[in-house]
């Protein structure tokens, strides 16, 4: 029995949904890193990083390539880099209207005085 799509997607937003993943995939749309570097960029145990790139492996959405004794991770796919570009256009364009409807608030409360 085969999967709704949509409950597919689901599963791969979810997948997304750890900062430590998200960090590692903004860290990669620049091009390949090796694991020191993507440590030295993320707080976070050595152990917890490895744990978040076997998830982004096994769900294909990273590779990773061994040369010597160094691990490096790189996208899979540039469609990875265009959705971490749009997914910061559309928080931009939530929080731009927050900020909006505060300002509008703030002079709301001051007309009010």
């Amino acid at each position: 029995m085969s999967v709704p799509l949509y409950q597919a997607k689901a599963e791969f937003f979810r997948m997304l949904g750890h900062p430590v993943r998200i960090r590692v995939l903004e860290l990669l749309q620049d091009g390949p890193l090796p694991v020191r570097d993507l440590l030295a960029a993320i707080e976070v145990e050595p152990s917890g990083l490895s744990q978040q790139l076997a998830v982004l492996r096994r769900s294909g959405i990273v590779t990773s390539t061994r040369e010597g004794a160094t691990v490096v991770y790189e996208l899979a796919g540039g469609d990875v880099a265009d959705l971490m570009g749009a997914a910061r256009r559309i928080l931009t364009e939530m929080l731009s209207g927050r900020n909006e409807l505060l300002a509008e608030l703030r002079e709301a409360q001051v007309a009010t005085r």
